[in-house]
């Protein structure tokens, strides 16, 4: 069956707004007030749909959570591997300092995003724990094969570097959520020297 078009937008396109629109207030309530003081109701009044219109595209405030969580770190993925793949055989320093900048960029320049992603994660149940550790495992990765690449080229010496990649990313999130949301005035360039310093330590050192 054709799908009906009512105001010049099919229901798909409604739909589709619709779920905009509910991104659109979990962003703004998770990343200011916080995800455990954000109902559903209120997730619904903000974005203008009922409570069957929610459950039509979530499952439930955990579920929405988990999307817009995919959907910074989505981003930020992208941005990192672009960088990467543009810096070529640069050395590890350079890499990292312009990928550092362009994961800030995807997650911090916006206190909402910073929030969502390094705090308002943490710790909400089990399934959520499980979507959070996944993403750490996939940047953890991501990070060991930055720093075998370096040892390739003479930047490192050879060893497991799966801890530093792990202890790396907790610095990062602390570090961006200091800058972006933690209540002080940090120049983004002094966050993201001090970063590169740390990470560049962290894949190089022995």
């Amino acid at each position: 069956m054709a799908d009906r078009v009512y105001g010049g937008r099919t229901a798909a396109d409604r739909r589709a707004e619709r779920r905009q629109r509910l991104l659109d207030a979990g962003l703004e309530l998770f990343g200011t007030e916080g995800y455990a003081a954000t109902s559903i109701e209120r997730l619904c009044a903000a974005a203008g749909v009922s409570t069957r219109n929610f459950y039509e595209e979530f499952t439930g405030r955990e579920a929405l959570l988990m999307t817009l969580h995919d959907i910074v770190l989505e981003r930020a993925m992208a941005a990192v591997s672009a960088v990467f793949a543009e810096m070529g055989d640069a050395p590890l320093a350079v890499r990292l300092e312009h990928a550092v900048r362009a994961y800030l960029a995807a997650t911090a320049t916006d206190p909402r995003w910073a929030r969502l992603s390094f705090v308002e994660v943490v710790g909400v149940s089990e399934a959520v724990e499980r979507h959070r550790l996944a993403w750490r495992e996939r940047w953890a990765a991501f990070l060991v094969a930055e720093a075998e690449r370096g040892v390739a080229h003479g930047e490192g010496m050879a060893r497991d570097f799966h801890l530093s990649a792990v202890a790396l990313i907790g610095a990062v999130n602390e570090l961006g959520y200091h800058c972006a949301a933690g209540g002080r005035r940090v120049p983004m360039e002094d966050v993201v020297a001090e970063i590169t310093r740390v990470a560049t330590a962290a894949l190089t050192g022995p």
